[in-house]
């Protein structure tokens, strides 16, 4: 049963993201499903739970729909209804779909589960390293924003409505955001792999100043 019901997610998600920004599509999708399995191997948490929310915890991001953070969780919800999945855990993925982002964490979030903390883990972990560099380009040529522009300040203290609207260049999206999730996995799975893929995104950050100021 549980099987038949991933198997039917996967296909909703595949069809639902055939469009979407290549940063947030099926592959995105597919690499955080692989990131919560690997995490699942040492960590004792319900695998529905965190599979479904893997597998739809980016089916409508609020980024691409004017800001709106509840039709993600509401189309979730509905697409999981659909497939008679019992509504006690269709309410646990909505909740973690809601309160995962990194955003959520700049705002008040009043829940918590061990489901989310393995499957936010897994969403961050593609949000560094070799990927999370590409996808924070990906993101920023979608936007039209700036690369780098080194008259723009870095803003650390954040608040959510503030993330949720700037427009700074890719580069301070690093400071502002990447480089902080080493330290916010939750995981002794995410912690590890996180260490090599902070260091890869260090490395990569003093070429570009150095190639930028031509010392290279």
């Amino acid at each position: 049963m549980m099987q038949e019901i991933i198997d039917k997610t996967v296909i909703f998600v595949q069809e639902t993201l055939k469009d979407a920004e290549a940063g947030h599509d099926w592959w995105h999708i597919q690499r955080v499903w692989n990131n919560t399995k690997l995490i699942l191997e040492t960590e004792q948490a319900d695998r529905l739970v965190c599979e479904l929310t893997a597998l739809l915890h980016d089916i409508a991001d609020s980024k691409f729909n004017n800001g709106d953070e509840q039709i993600g969780p509401r189309i979730a919800g509905e697409f999981l209804a659909s497939i008679a999945v019992a509504p006690e855990i269709i309410e646990h993925v909505q909740k973690i779909i809601l309160n995962m982002s990194f955003k959520a964490s700049l705002g008040t979030v009043d829940f918590h589960s061990k489901e989310l903390e393995v499957v936010q883990d897994a969403d961050r972990l593609d949000a560094i390293g070799a990927i999370g560099i590409t996808r924070a380009f990906t993101y920023g040529g979608f936007k039209n924003r700036e690369i780098y522009n080194p008259h723009i300040p870095i803003q650390l203290e954040m608040d959510k409505e503030s993330y949720k609207n700037t427009t700074a260049p890719t580069i301070n999206h690093f400071y502002e955001k990447l480089l902080l999730l080493k330290d916010k996995m939750n995981t002794a799975t995410a912690k590890k792999i996180a260490q090599e893929r902070h260091q890869y995104m260090e490395s990569f950050l003093q070429q570009f100043y150095d190639e930028w100021n031509g010392l290279k």
